[in-house]
């Protein structure tokens, strides 16, 4: 095949002999930017060329969808995904190579080409061989690597009294456009069945998505139907991830008995139970004390938030979860003394996980302290930003390690006015920041730029590692023949600079403004469909699915069963014990002990109050004075009056006089 030296990718030109494709578009997709006048023109077996003029995009933008209106006004450039014009077109949607990259597996690095087919890798080698027709993306001196898994966002969330500027839409657009084609996002509906709170999210994601997704449930609190439905989401609705909250008191804290209901549900269900792990007594107590003081700015909330709040009860879940023997995800870790406890933890044989934030890895709690409440506001999360600079790195150390597992964004924006709610009190201010498009770059500049990981442990952290938790590996997670085709072509070199002016998010604040990244995702594949393309996102709202996430995942809870069997209490077999307990002070002495010694306290009760020592001596805790002068030796061998000196306790000497 040809290739353009202007072009990233090449194609080939020929149509002879082309198979007919594998599955039928859909046809909302197929015409999405096709009027009902022009749908009306075409006739089978042939093809209508669609017209790239201003002019002809001013005609398609009046009849088509607002989604597509957005991308052809905002880039000018044809949506290559929704108008395929002809069959060529069509198979170069669902037939791509990515040739001549370095694919990067969590495990591997090589060179090679991908072949992708109806949104699954067919193919990965060397000199493949793929139909004409065939797209071919040119990958030369750039990394192959699997889309990333955002396992913690919060899109269209209610909370605090706001919604989440971010829906399901511009959430997940912004999550590809940085390279991330899966998120994972949560149920918290004020609904009071789980089972109906589950449908109304599903309800209202599955419209909106460009990319795959998949949901935890939230327990704001253990009821007696509680674990029936979260059997029937595990068997039937396809969760497998449970949270609890030890924070927010009186709102969703539950507490250390109903943690232990949740752990032991999750085990049975095979499950996996997540934590938010603050300790939500002493955080109520000391955002009393800050507004007493009259504290009331952003900086209240780290003061009211320190970070032993946070490995206090990092480690009391950790207890609880051993306990159990439930494997236990602690999520956003955003605090060294957190990790550390998570890292002792797991060295003495606990089934622990973690995840931290891109806002943990890239900045700190000092803009807290800036004296523009804006600013300070628009870093208030939860956890907080911790103040000590050495925490960022000390972080990514962690994941290096592999004491930390897993990158996260915890995407949760709020406007201005949004966090105004809290002008007068910290407590009131919305908890969230952005995340959700910069996650990669940040890890990536932050990480391999650093030194402190290499790209196979980038990839671990930012994609396979949360496939495997999540039990939907390798079809997440990996580039190998039958895995969904979720991938992104990532430019090294490349830098960019980060900024509210040019991100996709509808958040009118950035938490890293200004930062300047290597690491770039030129192209990010999703599902088989290229929906970036060198900056220029293509995406189709409600293109993206709902990804079952199946129970029992072997690479935790085959540990789990191992545990089981190898820390299973046994019984001691004894002989009966026949002897007859005695009530009262002589309480657990037989009959026959309680008859001798109340017979030695009466023949000596001058001198004895307490009863002999089990060997029959004297106890010496007895004192031998007596009124009468008596001595309690008296009835023992009489010293002889002419023998003024007996021999020493050592015995007599040899006598050398």
């Amino acid at each position: 095949m040809a290739s353009s030296p202007s072009s990233p990718y090449r194609s080939s030109d020929s149509e002879e002999g082309t198979p007919k494709p594998h599955r039928r578009p859909r046809h909302d997709v197929f015409f999405s930017t096709i009027s009902d006048t022009e749908l009306k023109s075409i006739k089978i077996g042939e093809s209508t060329p669609i017209t790239s003029t201003k002019e002809g995009l001013e005609e398609v933008q009046k009849e088509s969808p607002k989604e597509i209106k957005e991308v052809l006004v905002a880039k000018e450039v044809e949506d290559i995904e929704a108008q395929p014009s002809t069959l060529q077109d069509w198979n170069q949607q669902n037939r791509l190579l990515i040739a001549d990259g370095t694919i990067v597996n969590h495990d591997i690095m090589f060179d090679g080409d991908v072949y992708i087919e109806d949104g699954i890798v067919k193919e990965v080698g060397t000199d493949l061989s793929v139909p004409e027709g065939t797209r071919t993306i040119n990958a030369k001196g750039k990394l192959v690597i699997p889309g990333g898994i955002d396992t913690q966002t919060n899109l269209e969330m209610n909370f605090m009294g706001a919604r989440s500027m971010d829906d399901f839409y511009s959430g997940t657009k912004a999550a590809l456009a940085g390279g991330t084609t899966m998120i994972m996002d949560f149920v918290m509906e004020s609904s009071s069945s789980l089972l109906q709170s589950y449908e109304i999210r599903r309800a209202v994601a599955d419209k909106k998505v460009c990319c795959d997704y998949a949901l935890h449930i939230v327990l704001p609190e253990w009821t007696e139907k509680t674990e029936e439905e979260m059997e029937v989401l595990v068997k039937e609705k396809g969760i497998n991830s449970f949270k609890a909250f030890m924070t927010y008191k009186d709102q969703y804290m539950l507490r250390d008995g109903e943690l232990l209901q949740m752990l032991h549900a999750c085990k049975n269900l095979g499950a996996v139970a997540m934590v938010h792990a603050e300790n939500g007594d002493i955080i109520a107590e000391n955002e009393k004390r800050m507004l007493n003081m009259g504290v009331t700015g952003p900086e209240g909330h780290i003061y009211s938030r320190p970070e032993e709040v946070e490995a206090e009860a990092t480690f009391r879940a950790s207890v609880l979860a051993n306990q159990v023997n439930c494997p236990l995800f602690i999520q956003h870790v955003m605090s060294r003394s957190a990790a550390k406890v998570i890292a002792k933890r797991r060295g003495e044989g606990c089934l622990l996980y973690a995840d931290t934030v891109a806002a943990a890895l890239g900045t700190d709690g000092s803009h807290h302290l800036n004296a523009c409440w804006r600013h300070a506001a628009g870093h208030v999360t939860v956890p907080p930003l911790c103040t000590d600079p050495s925490t960022p790195v000390g972080l990514m150390n962690l994941l290096g390690s592999g004491d930390l597992q897993v990158t996260a964004s915890n995407h949760c924006t709020f406007s201005a006015n949004q966090k105004a709610l809290g002008q007068n009190d910290f407590t009131m201010i919305p908890h969230g920041v952005n995340g959700i498009e910069e996650r990669m770059s940040v890890v990536w500049e932050k990480g391999v730029v650093m030194g402190i990981l290499d790209p196979c442990r980038f990839v671990a952290v930012t994609s396979t590692n949360a496939a495997k938790i999540f039990n939907i590996y390798p079809r997440k997670g990996r580039i190998q023949v039958g895995s969904d085709a979720d991938i992104v072509v990532w430019n090294p070199e490349q830098t960019r600079t980060i900024s509210v002016k040019t991100h996709h998010s509808q958040a009118d604040f950035n938490i890293f403004e200004g930062m300047e990244c290597h690491g770039v995702a030129d192209i990010v594949i999703a599902g088989g469909r290229v929906v970036v393309d060198q900056g220029q996102l293509q995406v189709t709202k409600g293109e993206g699915r709902f990804i079952d996430t199946p129970p029992f995942c072997p690479y935790i809870f085959s540990c789990v069963r191992a545990k089981d069997k190898a820390c299973q209490p046994f019984k001691v077999e004894r002989e009966p014990y026949e002897s007859v307990a005695v009530e009262g002070d002589l309480e657990g002495e037989t009959v026959d002990e309680a008859v001798e010694v109340t017979e030695i306290i009466s023949q000596s009760s001058e001198f004895y109050s307490r009863p002999p020592t089990r060997s029959g001596g004297r106890n010496l805790q007895d004192s031998t004075f007596s009124l009468s002068g008596a001595q309690i030796d008296d009835d023992k061998d009489i010293r002889l009056s002419g023998k003024r000196i007996q021999n020493p306790p050592g015995g007599k000497s040899a006598g050398l006089w």
